[in-house]
């Protein structure tokens, strides 16, 4: 099995942290977004998305990290970040995916753009308005997770499942990014918890090493 992955990126890091959680064999192809490598043939052959992480196996070729971590969970179910058996389950976990997809990354990534990768890429100032509209998205958001956490330990009930990597990776970027987090300490407890865990630890010093 092969990920292709820009480990920096939080929808790649999401990938990288599942699979090392659950103690899967992999190769890691790393493909620098930074320097377009992501725009290289053999890259677009893989996902016309031009984007990171993709999954490879045995001919199966998978893009879209939340659908790869579902791809993930499958291959270890006794790992029991998916319900396998549990229709009811597996859907509650499926839905806040689906939400994160839709709600949580894009009000993130607003954020993340105009507070870090504006500088970091020559692009000038945040712009005001954009921060503000990214406030408020990421607000609504926020509060529809804290309200979430404050009734159960994970995001899916009282259990860790792929929907807390999923969600969770994208506060990678919470301080650099300056996300509006200081009233929601549901979310913090959270996020600690995770942050706490073995395998995240590893992930997240490999992906330090790559930045420093």
């Amino acid at each position: 099995m092969k990920i292709y992955a820009f480990p920096m990126s939080p929808r790649s890091f999401k990938v990288l942290v599942v699979a090392n959680h659950l103690g899967l064999d992999y190769e890691l192809v790393h493909v620098d977004l930074m320097k377009g490598e992501q725009m290289q043939p053999q890259i677009v052959a893989l996902n016309p998305n031009h984007r990171m992480p993709i999954l490879e196996e045995d001919g199966y070729v998978l893009w879209e990290s939340n659908a790869i971590l579902q791809y993930l969970a499958a291959k270890k179910p006794e790992g029991g970040l998916l319900p396998m058996h549990d229709i009811k389950g597996g859907l509650n976990v499926t839905r806040w995916l689906f939400w994160d997809s839709a709600h949580w990354d894009s009000s993130c990534a607003v954020l993340v753009y105009e507070n870090f990768l504006k500088g970091f890429i020559g692009a000038g100032e945040p712009d005001p308005a954009e921060v503000a509209r990214g406030e408020k998205n990421f607000a609504r958001s926020a509060d529809v997770l804290e309200s979430q956490l404050e009734k159960h330990r994970f995001i899916a009930g009282d259990h860790l499942t792929i929907a807390d990597f999923a969600i969770g990776s994208s506060l990678l970027m919470a301080e650099a990014a300056h996300y509006p987090l200081h009233s929601h300490k549901a979310i913090r407890r959270w996020h600690a918890e995770l942050t706490a865990l073995p395998a995240w630890q590893r992930t997240a010093e490999a992906r330090e090493a790559e930045a420093a």
